[in-house]
């Protein structure tokens, strides 16, 4: 299982940047964190809900994009 943390550097392969639009497939919140699995698929997860489910989602390939830093006003 892989992690990204998102920074402010422009990278061409950086994922898009969550917005207030992004939404918890879980609960609906606003999303925090992107699983990229390895079929393709993605899930949105509020920080909350991808720190309770980051154990059981740890598939070989999946990559976790987590921009969670943003709830404390850091800069990643």
């Amino acid at each position: 299982m892989a992690t990204v943390e998102a920074t402010e550097t422009a990278n061409e392969d950086r994922p898009q940047t969550l917005t207030a639009f992004d939404r918890c497939d879980s609960c609906g919140a606003q999303a925090y964190m992107r699983v990229t699995m390895a079929s393709g698929g993605e899930l949105l997860f509020c920080a909350h809900h991808g720190n309770k489910n980051r154990d059981k989602i740890n598939a070989p390939g999946t990559v976790w994009y987590d921009e969670s830093y943003r709830l404390s006003g850091g800069q990643g």
